[in-house]
């Protein structure tokens, strides 16, 4: 099996499930009992929290442990719209974003929330300009994706959060999920006040992210019936998750350095020997993160594509996971600008530090093989 579909969940680490069933079976006393074993889970929840921090460089107190990216990203924006729309309803995201998070601002439009939707040039990517000429007075909150999910194009997260640090009432949110070891982002120094990481993406267990909330901010929990996690997620803690979580983010930073550069060398030989196939658009630009390739094959079906590299034991996506079994075009690379055929047969690799130049190489060979095949069907 060649697996390029990483962005979408990658295979946990041994020593990940090793730590995840350690502490499932020696830690298994619920953290809120007040009995030994309560204590006892307690306590390394505790400590899972301050390795995170470390690890982020941030306070331990601004962790928050979730079941992952779509949490995240529902507790920053719907936590802060609900909690400040007394100070405004006015909200600023981009036309690019994860489907957990740009439906949820669709959500919160249809609550009485005004949304400005930022658009983007060719390669995904946001304007500074823009999004200064969009606040206003009674802007609360504005999201980025950090990493595009299905471009792999990189946001100047940091150039805004700069730019938003002059708004005291506006809280800057980052969907960091596909972004966190592949491209730098010190969260301390970036105006940040929320940021959304998810463990499966980094091979660790689904079901496990965290939430990165700066000390003082003031949010509306998803959920009512507990005090968990500093009162902003109710329901049992899961210390097997949190400590398997902090695994993999410990074993992802260690091996990032050579991983990304590695990862950097496989891309580009992907991407010079793609647009050398005739038929074969890459939509994916140069201010990339390491991992994510994006290409198109108009008038070949995205899923047909998928379909014959299965075959063939090579996996690869449409779109984002979370949307891939919609017919619909791209919303991603139509907000690009590509056209309805362009961004309606995109394909996505997406790479680990697991993967090969043996593997990019047989992909090679079958796409040169598969793609003129299918463009010759289609044209009869």
């Amino acid at each position: 099996m060649i697996y390029f579909d990483n962005s979408a969940t990658t295979r946990p680490y041994e020593e990940v499930l090793e730590t995840y069933t350690k502490v499932a079976h020696d830690f298994f006393g619920n953290p809120s009992s007040l009995h030994p074993a309560g204590k006892q889970a307690e306590r390394l929840m505790n400590q899972t929290r301050e390795m995170a921090a470390r690890l982020l460089d941030v306070k331990a107190k601004e962790i928050l442990f979730t079941s992952g990216g779509t949490e995240g990203n529902n507790l920053a924006l719907k936590g802060t719209a609900v909690r400040h729309r007394s100070r405004g309803k006015h909200l600023i995201t981009s036309e690019a974003e994860h489907p957990s998070s740009f439906e949820t601002f669709q959500q919160l439009e249809q609550e009485g929330f005004e949304v400005t939707w930022l658009p983007v040039n060719k390669d995904g990517v946001i304007s500074l300009v823009d999004l200064k000429e969009a606040v206003r007075e009674d802007t609360i909150l504005v999201s980025l994706i950090h990493v595009n999910n299905e471009l792999g194009s990189v946001n100047p997260v940091k150039e805004a959060g700069n730019f938003l640090k002059q708004f005291p009432k506006i809280l800057f949110h980052v969907d960091h999920v596909q972004g966190i070891g592949k491209v730098p982002l010190r969260i301390k120094d970036s105006g940040i006040d929320f940021c959304t990481v998810s463990g499966h993406k980094f091979h660790g267990v689904k079901g496990t992210g965290l939430l990165f909330a700066r000390e003082g901010i003031v949010l509306s929990p998803l959920f009512s019936g507990g005090k968990q996690e500093h009162q902003l997620r109710a329901g049992t803690e899961n210390p097997a998750g949190a400590a398997a979580l902090v695994k993999a983010m410990r074993i992802h930073f260690e091996r990032s350095a050579e991983g990304n550069r590695k990862l950097f060398s496989l891309t580009d030989e992907l991407i010079a020997s793609l647009q050398e196939i005739e038929g074969i658009a890459v939509n994916t630009s140069a201010n990339r993160a390491p991992h994510i390739v994006n290409f198109s094959v108009p008038g070949v079906k995205p899923e047909v594509l998928v379909s014959a590299y299965g075959e063939k034991g090579m996996y690869v996506s449409t779109k984002s996971a979370c949307s891939s079994k919609e017919p619909e075009p791209s919303r991603v690379l139509s907000a690009c600008g590509f056209n309805r055929d362009r961004a309606a047969s995109g394909i996505r690799v997406s790479l680990s530090y697991e993967n090969t130049d043996s593997e990019i190489r047989t992909f090679l060979h079958y796409t040169k093989e598969i793609v003129p095949s299918l463009l010759e069907v289609v044209s009869k």
